[in-house]
C-alpha cells in the first residue's frame, strides 16, 4: 500500500485552485459597482454555481465581499481598506529614495510623519548602521510636544485644530528639557529661531537633537526631519538649509495623483 504524503502535499494544489477561484470572483465582483448576483458571477468566472456560492459566503464572512439586500455582491470594507493602504504605500515608495539621499548626505536618520485621524504618526523612517534612529521609547501620539516632527505639525495646524490636539494630549515630562507648559509651547511654536524649521533639543531623548520642516500630502499636514547626536547641534542651520528644498520635493511627490 502506498503511504499518503504529508498533508501539505495533498492539499497544496487544491488550496491553490481555491485561491485562484476566489481571486477570479473578486475580479468579477469589482467589475460591478452596483453589485451582481451569484449566478452572474458564476457565469462570468466559469465556476459551478455551488462553488461560487461557497466562495462568496467565505469572502463575505471575512469582509472582502459584501452582500446587498437585493442579493447582489460588491467589494467589502476590508478590500477598500487594502486599497487605501496600497495607495499610501505607493505614495511612500515615491519618497523613500529622497529620504535615503537625505540620510546619506546629512549622516542622520530621516523621518516622515503625518497628522491623520487626530494623531501625529510616523509614516516612514530611513536609517542605517551608521545613522541609527532614535529609540522611540514613547509613541509619537504621546510626544508631539516633545519632538521636532510633532511640533512642526502643530505649528502648521490652524488655531482650532491645535487647540483640539492639545486638549486631548498631556504634555508629558519626557526629559528635564521637555516643555510641559502649554503657553510656553505655543509661544515657541509661533516664532522658532530656525522658522519654518522646528527643533527639539534633547526634549524627547537626552543626547539627541532633531530638526523638522513641514510637508503636505494633499491637505494632510506632515513633517520631514532628521535626528542627530547633541554634539552636532552647531550643524542645525546647515541641516535646515538642506531640509527645506527636500521637503518641497517630498510634497510635490506626495501630491501627484496615483
Amino acid at each position: 500500500m502506498t503511504q499518503a504524503g504529508p498533508m501539505g502535499e495533498q492539499d497544496g494544489p487544491t488550496l491553490i485552485a481555491s485561491v485562484q477561484r476566489a481571486m477570479r470572483l473578486l475580479e468579477a465582483v469589482s467589475a460591478h459597482q452596483n453589485g451582481a448576483p451569484a449566478k452572474q458571477l458564476a457565469r462570468e468566472t466559469g465556476l459551478p454555481l455551488a462553488t461560487a456560492y461557497h466562495l462568496l459566503r467565505t469572502l463575505v464572512h471575512d469582509g472582502y465581499v459584501r452582500k446587498l439586500d437585493d442579493g447582489g455582491f460588491v467589494l467589502g470594507d476590508k478590500l477598500q481598506a487594502l486599497r487605501t493602504t496600497g495607495r499610501a504605500q505607493a505614495l511612500l515608495s515615491r519618497v523613500r529614495p529622497t529620504l535615503a539621499t537625505l540620510r546619506d548626505e546629512l549622516a542622520s536618520a530621516a523621518y516622515l510623519t503625518f497628522y491623520e485621524d487626530g494623531e501625529i504618526t510616523v509614516a516612514e523612517i530611513v536609517d542605517g548602521p551608521g545613522t541609527p534612529r532614535v529609540d522611540l521609547w514613547v509613541g509619537f501620539e504621546d510626544a508631539g510636544h516633545a519632538t521636532a516632527l510633532g511640533k512642526s505639525v502643530l505649528r502648521e495646524m490652524d488655531v482650532e485644530s491645535r487647540k483640539d490636539y492639545l486638549a486631548r494630549h498631556h504634555l508629558a515630562d519626557l526629559t528635564p528639557r521637555t516643555i510641559t507648559s502649554r503657553p510656553e509651547l505655543l509661544q515657541r511654536l509661533e516664532a522658532p529661531p530656525l522658522a519654518p524649521a522646528v527643533t527639539d533639543l534633547e526634549e524627547y531623548a537626552l543626547g539627541t537633537v532633531c530638526v523638522a520642516v513641514p510637508v503636505y500630502s494633499g491637505e494632510t499636514i506632515g513633517s520631514l526631519g532628521v535626528s542627530l547626536p547633541a554634539n552636532r547641534l552647531s550643524r542645525l542651520p546647515e541641516i535646515r538649509a538642506r531640509l527645506l528644498p527636500t521637503a518641497s520635493r517630498v510634497t510635490r511627490s506626495l501630491s501627484l495623483t496615483i
